[in-house]
């Protein structure tokens, strides 16, 4: 896409500030776009927004298409007399960390629950709700029928028994025969179990809340000139209503268990690879049915956001697939991915309607890791931007993540939600690189985070994006994700006070100077 050059923030809606516990879709969200805005940055970069589970991970959603309950604000649902100020009372014990040397962390354990009793309040006043509310919501639930009535029923079986994952599921429900799945929706729609059908009917009333409401986030965005750029992760968890709902789609076995799984070989950083567990796509399945089930994930992304971050791009040239009884990701192989006949048929498919003719995708690829000459020609077919990562740089002036080596078509950033704070990799980085650094940027290291954001602005990338805890100068105590780690991810939350003119203004300032 013919992008223009300006810069942004990456923060997800979690860690927003605010009183329950979480960061939300409601004032805050609109006091950070507001802030963002009088920096002069068009762009704010977000975290896949489905609905976490195990290990609380944006990245591992029980849906490719649905939104993050967890995220529904208290104030909006107050607003709309689903609440009331007394039901909020509950929610306003969550803010403290459990380690008192970290400022400000979501805490997961405590909120999910006191969040969830909190979401059941609003379904129960819903139902007598005013008749333009409950019209709305069977409005949504017609609309978004093709992955709404598969998902509220995944969540109302999932919940029946005791939160298993669906291959532990009786085989009436756990089978991938579309006929049997078909009989089973109907019957489970039907059933004289007014507990089942009511839960179905309160998971469909969370997704419906949860695009109303990020429905107003983004408007507001676009009000002040704000772009979101979002993530598509190229995997889904296993257990999700996307596989269990489309098995036929992944290499499953009869009973529904993933025959090979993804993940990275072994590399300098990982003696043993990366095993991710992830089901592989069947991609002569996907080409069979003209890419419709990833045509119909790309429009439903671009409801919530406007430019697509598309997660581990390689995997679409080639990806490493691995046997599911391996324990470890050191006996995989290559396999060739979809490649350009995937990217023809979105291109297709957006330029029916949904994007301006000759635009090019609304894609940014990321490219990180092994670069391959397959994914080189994927990009430059498509002409997508690849990222750059400065932290990566800083090992010799050959290395191509250092700002002199950038070609225009790329979104260069100061680090990622997956890399160490600037401050933190200060800190911990082997000393010649820290070296190699501090020269590369004629600086002393006393304002390091700064010091990359500055570079990265200046740099050619059409795109210049920091992570706010960069733009706050924050050290590890602040990194959002330790990869391949399980527990205190995600975490990481601002202060009310951290949304300050005296950073404002610098972004600012720097923005002019680099016309961003």
């Amino acid at each position: 896409m013919a992008f223009k050059r300006s810069s942004g923030i990456l923060l997800h809606p979690s860690s927003l500030p605010g009183p329950y516990g979480i960061g939300d879709l409601g004032p805050q969200s609109h006091r950070f776009i507001d802030w963002l805005s009088s920096t002069g940055c068009k762009l704010w970069q977000i975290l896949p927004l489905g609905p976490t589970g195990y290990g609380d991970s944006p990245y591992q959603c029980f849906s490719a298409f649905a939104g993050n309950p967890y995220l529904l604000s208290p104030d909006e649902m107050l607003a709309d007399g689903l609440l009331t100020r007394d039901d909020l009372d509950g929610m306003k014990d969550l803010s403290a960390s459990r380690d008192p040397s970290v400022r400000f962390r979501i805490n997961f354990g405590l909120l999910i629950p006191k969040k969830l009793d909190l979401l059941q309040k609003a379904f129960s006043r819903f139902q007598s709700s005013p008749e333009y509310l409950r019209k709305s919501f069977d409005s949504f639930c017609a609309e978004n029928a093709s992955w709404l009535d598969d998902f509220a029923l995944f969540m109302a079986l999932k919940e029946a028994s005791g939160g298993g994952a669906w291959s532990g599921w009786p085989e009436a429900v756990r089978s991938r025969n579309k006929t049997s799945m078909t009989k089973a929706r109907k019957e489970f729609s039907e059933s004289p179990s007014t507990a089942l059908r009511t839960s179905i009917r309160r998971y469909s009333f969370y997704q419906f809340l949860f695009f109303r409401q990020w429905k107003k986030v983004r408007a507001y965005a676009h009000e002040k000139g704000i772009q979101i750029i979002g993530d598509i992760p190229i995997y889904v968890a296993y257990d999700s209503a996307d596989v269990w709902a489309h098995p036929d789609l992944f290499f499953l076995d009869e009973r529904g268990s993933p025959t090979v799984v993804a993940g990275v070989p072994p590399d300098g950083f990982s003696a043993t690879g990366q095993l991710w567990g992830n089901p592989l796509y069947n991609w002569e399945a996907h080409k069979k049915e003209g890419y419709a089930w990833w045509l119909s994930r790309v429009r439903a992304s671009l409801q919530f956001i406007d430019i697509l971050r598309f997660d581990h791009f390689r995997g679409f040239a080639g990806y490493y697939e691995i046997p599911a009884e391996h324990t470890t990701a050191e006996n995989g192989r290559w396999v060739t991915g979809p490649a350009q006949d995937l990217f023809r048929a979105v291109d297709k498919y957006l330029g029916d309607g949904l994007i301006t003719p000759g635009t090019g995708l609304p894609i940014i690829a990321e490219d990180l890791g092994l670069v391959t000459p397959d994914v080189i020609e994927l990009l430059e077919a498509f002409n997508l931007p690849g990222m750059k990562v400065l932290q990566f740089g800083f090992s010799g002036p050959e290395n191509p993540y250092l700002p002199h080596n950038y070609i225009s078509n790329c979104v260069a950033y100061t680090g990622t939600h997956d890399n160490n704070t600037a401050f933190g990799w200060l800190a911990t980085a082997p000393e010649h690189e820290r070296d190699f650094a501090k020269r590369y940027l004629n600086a002393n290291g006393h304002d390091f985070a700064w010091d990359l954001i500055r570079a990265v602005w200046r740099s050619v990338a059409v795109f210049a994006i920091a992570p706010m805890q960069d733009v706050l100068g924050l050290g590890s105590e602040a990194r959002m994700n330790f990869p391949s780690t399980l527990g205190g991810n995600w975490e990481w939350r601002m202060n009310e006070s951290d949304l300050r003119e005296d950073l404002a203004a610098g972004l600012r300032d720097l923005n002019w100077l680099t016309n961003r």
